[in-house]
Formats: structure tokens, C-alpha cells, sequence
């Protein structure tokens, strides 16, 4: 009886290619969905202690000492075309995730005793409840884990070989514009909020 080679089905190997592309496009954008995530997360922070007054708790302090430098950390990484950025991001992204999963299970559930807060706002409080399960640290955690996935995509997908060349830079145009966005998005909500 002869052996035969077993050649993969022509829709298996499309399906490999087109993963493979799907990656390699999301690993050229996948800093600056990262940033605009921070973005949008500093804002939305901003917006509902500045502009709705309500005041964060600690556990929500923890999460801005972790979020604010992220936003900053990534434009100066896409600014400079830094191959080495998930090094500085993922050590701020990722006990980000853990603190807001812990935040958004001591709402949600009854797993933790509430912890003694010295800001005097219990970390318990709910200030939105969207469907059910979207509050606060919901938001914080989601931002947290498209930050990290990003990040741990541009690194895997070998972050210094998919740096832009060339006159036209993406890079130097699309960081003011993405920062400029959501202040005027903050800006545009406080107004229509007063």
C-alpha cells in the first residue's frame, strides 16, 4: 500500500492566509487603537469627575495612576517609532486589568469585603449601571484590555518591522489628531452636559 501525503484542504490554507493578514493589519494599527483607548479612557475619567461631579474613589485613583501615563507613554512611542514599546505599556496595562477586574467584581459580586476606602467614597458606589453590567471599571477594564492586546499583538507580530517608511508619516499626523479628537469629544460632552 503506498503513503500518500495529505494535502491540506485549499480552504484551510485560506484560512491560515487570511489570519495571517488579519494579524499583520491589526499589528499596523494596533498602536494607535491602544492610544486612542487611553484616550478616550483619560476623557471619559475626566469627564465624569470634572463635568457629572462625581468624585472617583481610591480604587478609581489606582486605575488613573495606571491609565493617565499610558496615554502619554504610547503617543511618545508612536511619535518616536519605539520597536520596544509594549516594554514600557504592558507593566502599566496589565495590573490595570487585574485592579479594574478586582473593582468591578467587588460591585458586581459579593467576593470581597469592601475595603476600608481613606478617600471617603466607598469603592462599592455605582455611579452608572448600563445594561446591567457596564459601570465605571467595567470601562476601565475594557480599556485596559484592548491597551494589552494591542500591545502584545504589535509585539508578536514584530513591532520594529512594521515601522512606516517613507515622506508621508501616518504616525506624526494621526497622534495630534486622535489627542485632538478627544478633547474636543470632552469638550463638545461638557457643553452639551451644562
Amino acid at each position: 500500500m503506498e503513503a500518500r501525503a495529505i494535502n491540506p484542504e485549499p480552504s484551510a490554507q485560506l484560512d491560515a492566509g487570511a489570519a495571517e493578514r488579519l494579524a499583520s493589519g491589526l499589528a499596523r494599527v494596533a498602536r494607535h487603537v491602544a492610544l486612542l483607548a487611553a484616550c478616550l479612557a483619560v476623557g471619559g475619567s475626566l469627564f465624569f469627575s470634572e463635568v457629572m461631579n462625581w468624585p472617583p474613589c481610591e480604587l478609581c485613583w489606582y486605575q488613573r495612576i495606571l491609565m493617565y501615563p499610558l496615554a502619554v507613554i504610547l503617543a511618545v512611542g508612536i511619535l518616536r517609532r519605539d520597536a520596544r514599546l509594549h516594554w514600557y505599556v504592558l507593566p502599566l496595562s496589565l495590573p490595570g486589568m487585574g485592579l479594574s477586574l478586582y473593582h468591578y467584581l467587588l460591585i458586581k459580586t459579593d467576593w470581597f469585603p469592601p475595603p476600608d476606602c481613606l478617600l471617603g467614597i466607598p469603592c462599592d458606589i455605582d455611579y452608572i449601571d448600563w445594561l446591567g453590567f457596564i459601570n465605571i471599571p467595567f470601562m476601565a477594564l475594557t480599556a485596559f484590555v484592548i491597551i494589552s492586546v494591542m500591545m502584545i499583538t504589535w509585539a508578536l507580530q514584530g513591532g520594529s518591522a512594521r515601522q512606516p517608511t517613507g515622506r508621508w508619516d501616518a504616525d506624526r499626523l494621526a497622534v495630534p489628531l486622535m489627542v485632538a479628537g478627544v478633547a474636543l469629544a470632552f469638550v463638545l460632552g461638557s457643553r452639551l452636559v451644562a
